[in-house]
Order: C-alpha cells, then sequence, then structure tokens
C-alpha cells in the first residue's frame, strides 16, 4: 500500500470513529434526557396504545391482559362511531412499588356530540415488570360489573300523519310478527291446525295447509305465519302464545289508521316521515347492565319532530280504491289539487301491483295522451301539428310539467321522458320506437297543469314543496285553447260517457290497446286513469265514471 492509499484508508478510519462518537453521544442524550420514571413510562404508553385504538397494546400493560383486551375492544366497538383523546393529568408514586393516576378523556361523536369524563387508576411494580392495575373503571366511569358501553340513536314520541282533511292517516303501532320456530315444534300439523284455528277470525286465509307448504319450501327455516295489528294480537293472545313453536315478535312500525287505507304512497310517506326523525333524532352513550338494563351516562334528545300533514284525503283515495278494481288488467289512478300540486289519491288494481312502481315509474307509450301536448306546440310557434319536432314537443310538454326533475322529501318518481331526455329509460310496455313515454302520475300532472296555467309540481306533504327549475308558462291563449279541446272532448267527443259529471273536462286518449282519461272538475281536482291491455275501448272512462260518482258519496263514517 502506497503512501496516498494509506492516508485514504487513515481518513475512513477516522470518519468512522467520529460517526460512532456522534451516535453514541446522540443515544446516551436521548436515554438521560428522558427523566419519566418506569411507571409514567408506564402510564403515558398505556394512553397512547388507547389513543391509538390497538386494544392489544393497552391490554398487555394492565395486569390482566385477556379481560382488558376484552373490555377495551367493547368499548371502541360500542362506540365506534366516535374518535378518543385520552391524557394524563396526574401521577403520583407512592413508593418504589405502586402509584395512580388521573387520565381525562374526550370523545367526539361528531355533529357537537361530545363526551368528558375522568378516570382513576392505580399501577403496580410486578414480577413482569409495571402494570396498570386492570378495572374496567380504568378506562371509563361505572363500567364495572359485566356493562358494555355502546352510542346509540335515541327519538323523541314518534309523529302522527293527518290527512288533507285533518283525519288521522298514519300512526306507529306495534305490530307483531307470528313465528314458527320448527325447532321448537314437536308436531308440525299439530301446531299449523292449531294457529290457523285461532286466526281464523281475523286472517281465515292463513290455513294450515298454506304454513305447512310454507315450512316444506324453507325447511329448518323461521317462518313468518301473519303480522297483526297490536288490538286484533290483544284478542287472540292467549291462544297463540300457548301453540308450542310459535314466538311472537314485536315491532314499532308505522301503519294507516284506517285498514282500508293502502296507497303505494305510504310508503313514500314512510319515508318522508323517517326523514323527520332522522332531523330530530338525539344521541345517548348507554351502559348496558345485566340486570337494570341500558343506562345513559350523556347525551342529548331534542323536542319530537312536529305532525306531518298529508295531501292525500282519505275520501278521494277510498274512491280511488273502489275504482281500479273494476278493471281486468293492470290500471291505475292518480288524482291531484291542482292549486298546490298535492296529490290527493294513487292507487292500482292488484295486477298492476304485480308489476313494481307502475304509478310512478310505469313509464307507458304515450300514443294518443299528447297529442294535446302536440297541439299545443303547434299553437305556440305557429306551425302545423305535423310540424313538431320531438324537442319541440318535450319542450312544450315540460312547461305543463311533465319531465322536469322535481325533488320531492321521500318521494321517487317520474312522469315523462320524451325524446333525447330517454337515456336509461325502462320502459313497462311498448318498444325503444316509441318518441314519448309517460306515467300514470305524468298524465295526472298534465291535467293539474292544463287546470291552473302553469307546471304543477306534485308533492306528498303539506308545507314540503318541490324543489327544481320552474319552467316558463305557456302563453294564456295557448293554455285556453288547450282547456277548449279538453271540454268538447267530454261534451262531444271520446269522452261523452261523463258529461253528466258537471264541470268535467278531459281527454280520452289510447296508446295501442292501453287506455287513458285525464282531465279535471271545477273544484280544484285533477285526475289520470290509466288501464294497460284494457279489455275494452272504453275502459278507462268507466272507471273515470266510477272514481267520480264514488267520490260524490259521503264517506263511510262521517
Amino acid at each position: 500500500m502506497g503512501l496516498r492509499g494509506w492516508r485514504e484508508k487513515r481518513g475512513r478510519i477516522v470518519a468512522l470513529a467520529v460517526a460512532l462518537v456522534v451516535a453514541v453521544v446522540a443515544l446516551t442524550t436521548v436515554v438521560f434526557s428522558d427523566s419519566r420514571s418506569e411507571a409514567e413510562r408506564l402510564v403515558d404508553d398505556f394512553v397512547a396504545a388507547l389513543d391509538g385504538r390497538d386494544p392489544r397494546a393497552a391490554a398487555e400493560l394492565t395486569s390482566y391482559p385477556n379481560a382488558a383486551e376484552e373490555t377495551i375492544t367493547q368499548m371502541f366497538d360500542g362506540l365506534a362511531d366516535g374518535s378518543v383523546d385520552y391524557e394524563v393529568t396526574q401521577l403520583v408514586q407512592l413508593n418504589e412499588d405502586s402509584g395512580y393516576f388521573t387520565l381525562s378523556a374526550d370523545w367526539d361523536f361528531g355533529e357537537d356530540r361530545n363526551w368528558s369524563y375522568q378516570v382513576n387508576g392505580s399501577v403496580r411494580k410486578l414480577a413482569v415488570g409495571w402494570r396498570v392495575s386492570w378495572d374496567p373503571e380504568v378506562v371509563v366511569p361505572d363500567l364495572g360489573g359485566g356493562r358494555t358501553v355502546h352510542l346509540v340513536r335515541t327519538d323523541a314520541e314518534p309523529p302522527k300523519i293527518f290527512d288533507g282533511a285533518g283525519r288521522l292517516l298514519m300512526e306507529e303501532q306495534t305490530i307483531n310478527a307470528v313465528v314458527l320456530d320448527p325447532a321448537k315444534m314437536p308436531d308440525p300439523v299439530d301446531t299449523t291446525t292449531r294457529l290457523a284455528a285461532v286466526l281464523e277470525p281475523v286472517a281465515p286465509v292463513i290455513t294450515a295447509q298454506l304454513m305447512q307448504e310454507r315450512m316444506q319450501e324453507e325447511p329448518g327455516n323461521r317462518i313468518t305465519a301473519v303480522k297483526l295489528r297490536d288490538q286484533d294480537y290483544q284478542f287472540l293472545e292467549d291462544g297463540i302464545v300457548s301453540i308450542p313453536g310459535v314466538e311472537v315478535v314485536k315491532t314499532p312500525t308505522l301503519i294507516s289508521a284506517d285498514r282500508r287505507i293502502s296507497t303505494p304512497l305510504l310508503d313514500s310517506l314512510r319515508s318522508a316521515w323517517q326523514l323527520e326523525r332522522d332531523r330530530t333524532s338525539g344521541w345517548a352513550v348507554t351502559l348496558e347492565d345485566p340486570e337494570e338494563g341500558p343506562i345513559q351516562v350523556t347525551g342529548y334528545q331534542g323536542p319530537p319532530p312536529p305532525d306531518l300533514n298529508a295531501t292525500v284525503d282519505s275520501h278521494v283515495q277510498l274512491a280511488a280504491k273502489e275504482a281500479v278494481v273494476t278493471a281486468g288488467t293492470p290500471a291505475a289512478l292518480v288524482a291531484i289539487r291542482p292549486s298546490t300540486g298535492g296529490i290527493l289519491a294513487a292507487d292500482v288494481n292488484n295486477w298492476a301491483m304485480e308489476l313494481g312502481p307502475v304509478l310512478t315509474h310505469g313509464l307507458y307509450p304515450a300514443g294518443g295522451v299528447l297529442d294535446p301536448v302536440r297541439t299545443a306546440a303547434a299553437l305556440d310557434r305557429g306551425v302545423d301539428p305535423d310540424d313538431v319536432s320531438t324537442d319541440d314537443l318535450a319542450d312544450t310538454a315540460r312547461r305543463l310539467g311533465l319531465g322536469v326533475d322535481y325533488e320531492v322529501p321521500g318521494f321517487d318518481f317520474e312522469t315523462a321522458q320524451i325524446g333525447h331526455s330517454r337515456s336509461g329509460v325502462v320502459q313497462f310496455a311498448g318498444s325503444d320506437s316509441d318518441d314519448a313515454l309517460v306515467t300514470p302520475l305524468g298524465a295526472a300532472v298534465l291535467a293539474a297543469s292544463v287546470a291552473r296555467g302553469d307546471a304543477a309540481a306534485p308533492t306528498i306533504v303539506q308545507g314540503q314543496s318541490a324543489v327544481g327549475d320552474t319552467p316558463e308558462p305557456l302563453p294564456a291563449s295557448v293554455v285556453d285553447a288547450l282547456r277548449g279541446m279538453m271540454t268538447d272532448n267530454v261534451q262531444n267527443g271520446p269522452a261523452s260517457f261523463l258529461r253528466r259529471h258537471a264541470g268535467l273536462v278531459g281527454i280520452a286518449a289510447a296508446s295501442g290497446d292501453d287506455r287513458w282519461f285525464y282531465g279535471y272538475t271545477g273544484n280544484d281536482l285533477a285526475f289520470a286513469v290509466f288501464v294497460a291491455d284494457a279489455d275494452g275501448g272504453d275502459r278507462a272512462i268507466k272507471m273515470a265514471d266510477t272514481f267520480l260518482t264514488k267520490l260524490g258519496q259521503p264517506l263511510l263514517g262521517e
């Protein structure tokens, strides 16, 4: 090795030695700068593990790791929606083997939902080193005794729903599900026979044979035989609970006060009702005690939400039900109050119910339904109806409420899809060549819009307006022309069978074998009737006649 090589090697050795010295000095500085006692380091590590939501790491620092991990895991599961910050506020070492400490905890559950508390604990020096003496109350106050902690939602007294005339429409009641459990049923034939006999006064269709067939279809599974309102169940309770293999599951449910009211709108009203409950819900942290049940330790519940006033009118709804059952093919009827857009009634018969949401999403080829709209488009533009383009038709239809995107709390619906706006459409009938599709609700909206002179936005709860762009109204002269066409259609045209109903104007229309009628009366009522695959050319007109006739009769009980 030459002189130069030796110098380079010596330089590397010196640099390495300097680096080692620096590292040792740095390590020594860190070690000697940590003036905490072993007890203090233990508690700090315990807090760090809790803040890091690491139950195992925290439990390993306690005197009873298995029990500690189970409790801490449950705490984080029960309060899963929250974040926590533990902090050591005091630590006192009594002697070389023991001490005590105080922790503060701040839980944040969002939306100004906070829970703060202090807990006390002790530390001891064991054979394995310093450990936190395990007690569930070292993480949550009063958590001992087999209790568990939970963040729960709270609700005030549920609101009721009244109809447009102030009658009680819906309220929360207890629904009793009568459940068959094969595992607890020594003799299925005897059980189902006895249960059918008990249910016969209120549910005669629930026969022993029907229950046995359902149990065979789902062997070994629990089967719900029937759901009973509380007043019916209380009458039958003694007979039901004494039957082997029969259990009853009670569930609070929002149902119609009058069991005759069964409109598809009830589901939308439930959604609107639930939105109000969600808006006014409260919160609580509870300790679930094995004997005492839930014990609330913090939380807040505001005042109950106000009752809802639906736009549905029970009288109009019952008249609609009487009308739709007269058809032997899928049929629907929707009634709207033109002045407000409030839906007064909506119903379908059993054939339509099997197809799905026919009323609100049943997009059917419009056919002659839009002939008046095409005429209005021509009058507005000063052209012949044959020269009206699809886009022109869509624009005029929109000014009459069809195809407008409205948002209504709890209520999802479509009115029509015309021309280029038909992307992603799933039709209930017809072919892809149809330029325009309309729902039964859409036809009712069209009638209501002509009656009021501008687009009618559907609503289901009074005071909760639809949100959406407001189309520009058609000129008054065009609207008057439409009203004249509808008057003539009833007085002298295809709907003349209905002219005995004073003040009625409307349009009878067809699309293939489907039949429609939509119109309005002078008492702030617009409606539409739809019959699919009608068994007669005048089926929709006759259904409209039944509806108006029943509407003119007094409501039973008033």
